[in-house]
């Protein structure tokens, strides 16, 4: 959903938001073995005279994002992270008609339009995985090939964004994670369970709002300037 954004009455328009996030619901799913989602009411308003959500859920629950201490021993945390790191310029990259579990390369990332030498520091793939979200599909989906990220991060990426549970398969043995190896390995980023990418524009703007937890991820609002 876009919302536009204007100086004031009758003026016209500057720019538009996309939300671009899973809604955070009681029973949502998550990565296979992440602690439960439990969404309820703590406090009523006729009982009490307000109104307070209980929530109950991982750091990595729903639209999120991984800091590098997630998978890397002394990597560094959420509260490592400025918030300069997690807005900027973003490249869309489609990647469509994947196979379940299907592992795609750099053929495949290039397949649509070649990539340029210098990326811009968010890459958001785009494989059309996010209508599975909820589904017994979703850990199916399809994942990125180690050194296809190592080349993005090559050419600049340092956050690498994703519409699936995660960029590496799901499922597999606990310890492997080639990806995450490759892009928090290097000090890097990684959002995963992105939505509403189906007509982004290759080129944008988009910023990553995390809860301010400190840790190894968090719930993320992720938001693209149009």
């Amino acid at each position: 959903m876009s919302t536009p954004l204007a100086d004031g009455p009758g003026a016209p328009p500057r720019t538009a938001l996309r939300d671009l996030s899973h809604p955070i619901t009681d029973g949502m799913p998550v990565y296979p073995g992440d602690p439960a989602v439990h969404v309820e009411a703590a406090l009523d308003l006729d009982r009490d005279g307000v109104a307070v959500t209980g929530l109950r859920m991982g750091s990595h629950t729903g639209t999120h994002i991984d800091a590098p201490s997630h998978t890397v021993p002394g990597g560094r945390t959420m509260a490592d992270v400025a918030l300069d790191e997690l807005l900027g310029d973003a490249l869309v990259v489609r990647v469509r008609a994947l196979a379940e579990g299907e592992v795609y390369g750099w053929d495949r990332l290039n397949a649509e339009h070649p990539l340029p030498d210098r990326l811009p520091p968010i890459v958001v793939i785009d494989t059309g995985w996010a209508r599975w979200f909820g589904d017994t599909r979703s850990v199916r989906h399809p994942a990125l090939d180690a050194g296809a990220a190592s080349e993005l991060v090559a050419r600049g990426m340092r956050i690498l964004a994703v519409d699936t549970l995660s960029p590496d398969p799901t499922g597999t043995s606990s310890a492997d994670f080639p990806v995450h190896e490759v892009v928090l390995g290097g000090g890097g980023l990684i959002v995963e369970n992105l939505c509403g990418l189906d007509d982004l524009p290759s080129r944008v703007r988009i910023g990553f709002f995390p809860l301010r937890l400190g840790g190894d991820g968090a719930p993320v609002r992720a938001v693209a300037f149009l």
